[in-house]
């Protein structure tokens, strides 16, 4: 469903030149699987998935969601992603079902399509409760729910979760991971970005372990750590961080560069 090869990006910094945030990547994700992403804030997880869903443009390499091109099919790749973040924003003055049907006439749905995917999103996501309720009176797991209502109205193929649990609960995230293996279990292909070893641990059947814009590791949790001798991901996470560092000498420079030069955008 998605492959990326020797994809980059790099960003104008004035007093650095280019600042590199991912480096030249390769990976495939297939359906029924969740590929996570796991690296530490400014590892380059975010501008991947920006790439993947076409909000940035690589500076090299390829990627295809679903068969389309990120950067020359950009629109056929947005008809087949839903994009969660803990970012993402909700019209305070629209109510849950207002926002979702929204949402659903941007992809296109006619009328009885939309009726028919409302009620089996706000079923799935116990959303009924709630339908009237305007965002700007819900709870953080409400709105969250409406985000993941809104990415999946028109059923795309393609999931992107970046750092969706961030900021919430551990009822909520919990609540947020289930649905996430609900999915899995539909067959969709799930990209799972975070910086949490439990959530990774629990949610994730393949990992690609991020950092200074590289992917250190590939594999299932238990091909990783029997690879590089780990009884744990938490002890593989900072062993191949630790490698990294003493063979690049980096100082985290690379990965400050990175952060401040997202934040521009």
């Amino acid at each position: 469903m998605i492959v990326v090869e020797k994809l980059e990006k790099t960003y104008p910094d004035l007093q650095r030149g280019a600042v590199c945030a991912v480096g030249g990547i390769s990976f495939v994700a297939s359906a029924g699987q969740v590929f996570g992403l796991l690296g530490p804030n400014g590892a380059g997880k975010t501008t991947v998935l920006r790439m993947l869903s076409t909000m940035l443009k690589p500076t090299g390499g390829t990627a295809t969601v679903a068969g389309y091109d990120v950067e020359t099919q950009a629109e056929d790749v947005r008809r087949q992603i839903g994009f969660v973040s803990a970012n993402t924003a909700n019209y305070d003055r629209m109510s849950a079902f207002e926002m979702v049907e929204f949402f659903g006439q941007l992809h296109g749905l006619s009328k009885d399509e939309l009726t028919e995917r409302s009620e089996v999103v706000f079923a799935q996501l116990q959303m009924n409760d709630f339908r009237d309720t305007t965002c700007g009176k819900m709870s953080t797991g409400m709105k969250q729910k409406v985000s993941i209502a809104r990415a999946i109205i028109h059923d795309p193929p393609v999931l992107i979760f970046d750092e969706a649990t961030v900021g919430l609960d551990v009822l909520v995230g919990r609540s947020l991971q289930n649905t996430v293996l609900q999915f899995k279990d539909q067959g969709k292909c799930i990209i799972y970005s975070t910086h949490h070893m439990h959530e990774a641990e629990r949610v994730c059947d393949h990992l690609a372990i991020m950092y200074n814009g590289d992917i250190l590791a590939e594999g299932s949790q238990r091909e990783l750590c029997e690879q590089h001798g780990q009884h744990s991901l938490e002890e593989l996470f900072f062993a191949l961080i630790d490698q990294h560092d003493d063979q690049e000498g980096s100082d985290g420079l690379v990965a400050e560069g990175v952060i401040a030069a997202e934040q521009q955008l």
